[in-house]
């Protein structure tokens, strides 16, 4: 490995955490925005601001999870972590063109399977890390619907006797609060996946080639150096700041009409399940974890206001995300390893 696709390689894994920003910018403000709450550039101005802000406030346990515990570090090489780019990067933007909120987190885990299956066979898969990856597609928006319709379900009975338009000044502010708190939890869980895949590829160039890696840039399996991590936060913040608005659309107004208390509970227990599920090292979608909480909330309000055709769409695309993000990592791995 040179010290040039060294650089080349770090830059790709920052276009992934740009358009990682940038793709999933409406899970962040999709419900802020289709309520009326803020306009959107100031929409995005928000989210990406407590989207660096995480950075202060969780520990790289999910960096961690993507940088040991998916693929055997000891087979990943700078083939690998290029085509399991590619092969995220491209599926992110096959579904930003359409409009479908799908997940760059597991674009990334399909990336990585299919790059590491392409060079080594199924052997190099860890499974006990990819199971638990895996098994939140379903837990993930499943406890997002679960927590938001149970807020929906507690802000309706306290809120009873309340006059609407009291209700939806108050809520109003407090979305405010809602979309600051999951913007965090976007930003702790998915700036961090980022962090793992270039901790990663770090690993292997100080192993293989310790003579071509400065040493401000050389890592261990116990050090992650600092300026990645600050590296990734922002630049996810400046990929929020650009705003999916295809997909904005899609998760504000065509899976379910919002209110601002429909919004903030939306939000929040979209939020409480990312300080979860990154608590305990698990990098989990916020696509699938947004998406769970919008309809929870709308089938609180009425099972019929809820488009379960576009949710239906939704959820295909979630199948399909990680073996087709595989694919085109396998593919790009091997282009790859003929190119460089």
């Amino acid at each position: 490995m040179t010290f040039e696709v060294l650089l080349l390689l770090i830059a790709l894994a920052l276009l992934f955490d740009f358009m990682n920003g940038f793709h999933d910018a409406a899970n962040s403000i999709a419900t802020v925005v289709s309520t009326g709450v803020l306009r959107p550039q100031w929409a995005v101005l928000w989210a990406a601001f407590f989207n660096f802000v995480a950075y202060f406030l969780f520990p790289l346990k999910v960096a961690a999870t993507i940088g040991k515990g998916t693929i055997d570090p000891s087979i990943v090489d700078h083939y690998v972590i290029f085509g399991a780019l590619m092969g995220a990067v491209i599926w992110n933007a096959i579904t930003w063109w359409y409009g479908i909120p799908s997940s760059s987190s597991h674009a990334l885990i399909g990336g990585l399977v299919g790059a590491a299956v392409a060079k080594s066979g199924t052997d190099s898969l860890i499974s006990s890390g990819l199971i638990k990856t895996v098994s939140f597609i379903v837990v993930s928006p499943m406890l997002g619907l679960l927590l938001g319709s149970l807020l929906m379900l507690a802000v309706s009975w306290i809120f009873f006797k309340v006059a609407p338009r009291r209700v939806d000044k108050w809520f109003r502010r407090l979305q405010l609060v809602s979309a600051a708190l999951y913007s965090l939890g976007h930003g702790g869980n998915d700036a961090q996946k980022t962090a793992g895949i270039i901790w990663m590829l770090l690993i292997a160039a100080t192993v293989s080639s310790p003579d071509i890696v400065p040493h401000w840039m050389q890592a261990s399996k116990d050090h992650l150096p600092h300026w990645v991590v600050i590296a990734c936060y922002v630049t996810i913040a400046c990929g929020t700041m650009f705003g999916g608005w295809r997909i904005v659309k899609t998760m504000g107004q065509k899976i379910t009409k919002l209110k601002p208390v429909g919004g903030f509970c939306a939000e929040t227990g979209g939020a409480m399940t990312l300080f979860i599920a990154t608590a305990f090292g698990i990098p989990v979608s916020t696509t699938h974890t947004i998406t769970g909480a919008i309809v929870g909330v709308g089938a609180c309000n009425n099972a019929k206001a809820v488009r379960w055709g576009v949710a239906g769409n939704i959820v295909w695309a979630w199948v399909l995300t990680i073996p087709c993000s595989a694919f085109m990592a396998g593919v790009s791995y091997e282009i790859g390893s003929r190119l460089f």
